[in-house]
């Protein structure tokens, strides 16, 4: 579809998805997200087992993944802990998601700072989360992913679009150690880190987690994750390996809203990629659009191309237009659901943990 069509599609979606969202900011219109779906016209894609499962094998966990990934539905969740039992009681351990409020506890006071915002720590697990699941594609089969083969493959950090990870890699393998013995796999410490991370940022989407992948101590294959360098089709084509569209392509981009550049001009070291770097918001994508950014912000010249490119910008003007948090938190959370779960072939197996995400931060 052209970028034209594109546009005309959403132009009333928008307006009344705006009405909507002041009338209540939890609530969300299907006409905006029918434009924003008709424009990324491509069919969504199964993932891991639940290619081959028939409805009658697959577990209710497959069966809401499956609703989320294919059918739309919401990936957010306000599902909390009622009774959390002691630590090391019968209880917990009868409890598979018991041990992993105690585990999202302590992640949340290293990712949430004295201002409410979240930390550098936060910003390193959703990186992680990324970078882990995201070296993966459809020709890789069941090798690579979110295997947690980033932390347990020396090897994966001397890549460079791994630069800068080391202390978060570092801290992973110190909650490693001390929660392995509860049955606790790398490859979901680094998935449950990004999510937690991602709601203890303020405004942040609390995103449906699950648990039981499984880990991969084999480094992943190499050159599946894109670089600031890359142009656009190229980063656009290498996500549709991943089984991910420009759509959610486009929503997974806005976690540079809460990014720090050190690396590609290391004379603007610590740089944010909007005015907000502890706050997950839409401003990155307001910013990207502006003719200029704020001198003190730092665009990556790929985020900047993505932008303009004709399937991309319907999403950075729907995400930065009026009503664009709640727009972006839903596409967000789907598509970072779907990343979460490259490369897992036990989808069938997992447990929905959601339950033990600390509360969203509306208030800072």
């Amino acid at each position: 579809m052209k970028a034209s069509s594109i546009a005309t599609a959403l132009a009333g979606g928008i307006t009344m998805f705006s009405a909507a969202v002041q009338a209540d900011p939890g609530m969300m219109n299907s006409s905006v997200l029918e434009g924003l779906h008709e424009a990324d016209w491509r069919p969504q894609e199964l993932i891991g087992d639940l290619q081959w499962l028939r409805p009658r094998q697959m577990s209710p966990v497959s069966h809401l993944i499956r609703s989320i990934l294919v059918d739309g539905f919401d990936a957010q969740s306000n599902e909390h802990y009622q009774h959390v039992p002691p630590l090391r009681s019968a209880a917990c351990a009868r409890d598979t998601c018991c041990v992993w409020w105690y585990i999202a506890k302590e992640m949340s006071q290293l990712f949430r700072g004295t201002d409410g915002q979240c930390t550098d720590a936060a910003r390193g697990a959703i990186r992680a989360g990324f970078h882990d699941a995201g070296a993966w594609s459809k020709t890789t089969g069941d090798f690579g992913g979110a295997d947690g083969s980033i932390v347990h493959a020396p090897e994966e950090m001397l890549r460079r679009p791994n630069k800068g990870l080391q202390e978060i890699v570092q801290q992973y393998k110190f909650w490693y150690d001390r929660w392995s013995h509860f049955g606790v796999s790398m490859a979901d410490l680094i998935q449950m880190g990004a999510n937690v991370a991602t709601v203890v940022c303020p405004l942040g989407p609390r995103i449906r987690s699950f648990v039981g992948r499984r880990d991969n101590f084999k480094p992943a294959p190499d050159g599946l994750l894109p670089s600031p360098f890359d142009p656009p089709d190229k980063v656009i084509a290498m996500f549709s390996a991943k089984t991910i569209q420009p759509l959610s392509l486009a929503a997974l981009l806005g976690a540079h809203s809460t990014s720090r550049q050190r690396f590609f001009n290391p004379a603007r070291a610590g740089a944010p990629q909007d005015s907000t770097p502890g706050v997950w918001d839409v401003l990155f994508y307001r910013q990207n659009l502006a003719a200029r950014s704020p001198p003190d912000v730092f665009r990556l010249p790929s985020d900047v191309v993505l932008a303009e490119h004709p399937l991309l910008f319907p999403a950075f003007k729907a995400f930065a237009g009026p009503g664009g948090q709640a727009l972006w938190a839903h596409e967000y959370a789907r598509a970072y659901l779907r990343l979460s779960l490259l490369g897992v072939f036990n989808i069938n197996n997992l447990t929905d943990c959601t339950r033990v995400l600390p509360p969203r931060t509306l208030k800072w």
